[in-house]
């Protein structure tokens, strides 16, 4: 018996549908243009602060991997290619109450099979204040951060996550949510929820990269099987 027979007698799932393997592809793409292959952070523990609070009665933080739009630094726009000149190398804050203007040109999302026109899957702040309006939320921070993409994790680790951990320390948030929107991306973000949640605030990523953000080791995180760059406004 073949195992499409198998397959359809026991209505198992083919082996092809099961979530993107990030790591293993980003393995080769290394090796193949000659380097060694990219060392994915691993944890055997994972830090793991309880909520305890009604999100009605929350305050809540959001993280974001989304870059500033800054028209001279290129084309930053749906479906522009990949753009290393609109990377950002140093956490930043905004404020919640305004607009902004966030992209994602600067990484390596699925530029074939989304459209990257809805700015909810990578900065889902619109959908937050929604949230808030509607009563699910108590309010949101002050300030939502921006998490560099640093492919080395000392640099994350040692750096950008007490720096992250501070100022969501200091804008008194109740739980973070923290958005990827790249391989890497959600790397920094596992980084980023280690951190946060060893400093005693509840996280939860929103990302489609599996293997990754368990191979880190994070005690929640929201799974959709979409391709990066569109999942969040299709989870939410």
């Amino acid at each position: 018996m073949s195992t499409a027979e198998i397959d359809r007698a026991m209505g198992f799932a083919p082996d092809y549908d099961s979530p993107v393997p990030y790591m293993a592809r980003t393995r080769a793409y290394y090796q193949a243009i000659g380097y060694d292959p990219y060392r994915w952070a691993h944890y055997r523990d994972v830090p793991f602060t309880p909520f305890t609070r009604k999100l009605s009665e929350s305050r809540i933080g959001l993280i974001t991997t989304a870059a500033p739009y800054d028209p001279a630094k290129g084309d930053q726009g749906p479906g522009a290619p990949y753009n290393s000149g609109a990377k950002f190398y140093e956490p930043y804050s905004g404020d919640t109450a305004a607009d902004h203007d966030l992209r994602i040109s600067h990484i390596g999302y699925d530029r074939k099979h989304t459209t990257a026109t809805d700015c909810n899957s990578w900065f889902p702040l619109p959908l937050l204040r929604a949230a808030v309006k509607a009563g699910r939320i108590k309010e949101l921070s002050p300030r939502f951060h921006g998490a560099p993409t640093n492919r080395s994790h000392r640099h994350t680790v040692e750096i950008d996550c007490p720096e992250l951990v501070q100022r969501c320390q200091e804008d008194g948030v109740d739980a973070v949510i923290l958005v990827p929107n790249c391989p890497v991306c959600h790397q920094t973000c596992s980084l980023v929820a280690r951190a946060l949640e060893a400093a005693g605030i509840p996280t939860v990523i929103m990302g489609c990269a599996k293997d990754i953000v368990e191979h880190c080791g994070v005690p929640r995180f929201l799974f959709s099987d979409f391709p990066p760059g569109q999942q969040r406004r299709q989870a939410a």
